[in-house]
């Protein structure tokens, strides 16, 4: 049995649902719960191929919920656990994940977006952003990050273990069916090797001693008898969440220095932002492009720095608005016009918005 899935660096060839489980593995993960849904399917089946080489286990739950109970009950037993879904299977999944707000439990969700609603189709889509950001019952206290890349999900799944651990809220890693099914390239690294120091598990129940005598009581609860004291509770989440917040978000630009318009993307459709803004910059045009990588919490402080002399915003998506309402809920108060340009279910290339753009004149 190798001691390590990898050593040094190697640059490998793979689908992004391949990568999702070789960076679960680097990320020292001990188990997986799942239940099969397209697009995530292969994440479940390299897992269970390459999990028994390294000493780690899986299991198959009999539905998507039970796949999000089970790995909220692995992080209890201090494991390092997470599992996969889309779809409807985020719809199903969005109790387990409320609870693991409601009781700080660090699991990782890793999301593969399909088009939707309902079933829909199993190919691709940003259509999961309002769900996974909001989609539980209460505030929406959790962490999600949008990879563009399959180098991202490497990075992003690894980072998130982390930071599910260090501020004890459940993360997301919101990738999408054209990122699970297509190869490119990426670097695999063992986190260690490069100085990332990995968030020790520990057991949330079951801890040695007595609760009151031997230890402080974990007082692990997801149910309460009263308005007030549901209230306390979930402001001391809330405060929590946006105090840990600064610490948290990410964001990139793209020549928004001296930008008249700004494409705001997200995801792999940032790809195709990023390549017009290179065309479109290459014909005369003041164009730039900004892309959070946290959907939540959203990076706002950085996006109003970035939009600071822009006179349009062009937000770009694969879904019906669902990145705009949060864009618009954040710049409550600006007096920056903002341009759809919606794409449910569709892959957006960069020749689109450069022809949408051009066309605004």
């Amino acid at each position: 049995m190798a001691d390590k899935p990898i050593k040094g660096e190697k640059r490998f060839f793979v689908t992004g649902n391949e990568v999702v489980a070789w960076a679960a593995l680097a990320a020292g993960v001990d188990i997986m719960y799942g239940y099969p849904i397209t697009p995530q399917n292969e994440v479940m089946h390299y897992w269970t191929r390459l999990a028994p080489k390294y000493g780690r286990k899986f299991l198959q739950t009999e539905d998507e919920i039970s796949a999000g109970f089970t790995t909220c009950g692995g992080v209890f037993s201090g494991a390092r656990a997470f599992t996969a879904t889309a779809g409807p299977g985020n719809t199903l999944m969005q109790e387990p994940m409320s609870m693991a707000e409601m009781m700080r439990i660090p699991a990782v969700f890793v999301i593969t977006q399909r088009g939707g609603p309902s079933t829909a189709t199993v190919i691709y889509s940003q259509q999961e952003v309002t769900l996974t950001c909001f989609g539980g019952n209460g505030e929406g206290m959790r962490v999600v990050y949008s990879p563009g890349s399959h180098q991202e999900l490497y990075d992003y799944t690894i980072k998130a273990f982390n930071t599910a651990w260090k501020y004890r809220f459940p993360t997301f890693v919101l990738g999408d069916g054209y990122q699970a099914k297509m190869r490119e390239s990426l670097i695999m690294y063992d986190p260690e090797e490069r100085g990332i120091q990995m968030e020790p598990t520990e057991m949330i129940v079951g801890k040695e001693g007595t609760p009151g005598v031997d230890r402080e009581p974990a007082h692990l609860r997801n149910t309460y008898n009263t308005e007030e004291e549901l209230n306390v509770v979930v402001n001391e989440l809330v405060d929590a969440f946006w105090k840990a917040a600064p610490e948290i978000v990410e964001h990139q630009e793209f020549n928004c220095e001296d930008a008249d318009i700004v494409i705001v993307a997200h995801g792999v459709v940032t790809r195709a932002a990023q390549a017009a803004v290179k065309e479109l910059r290459a014909q005369g045009k003041k164009v730039g492009h900004f892309r959070p990588i946290t959907l939540r919490p959203y990076p706002i402080e950085a996006m109003k720095t970035a939009i600071a002399k822009a006179k349009e915003i062009i937000l770009v998506e694969s879904a019906e608005g669902q990145l705009d309402k949060i864009v618009k809920a954040e710049l409550y108060g600006s007096q920056i016009p903002i341009t759809p340009y919606f794409r449910p279910g569709m892959g957006i290339t960069a020749e689109e918005i450069i022809e949408f753009i051009n066309k605004k004149g």
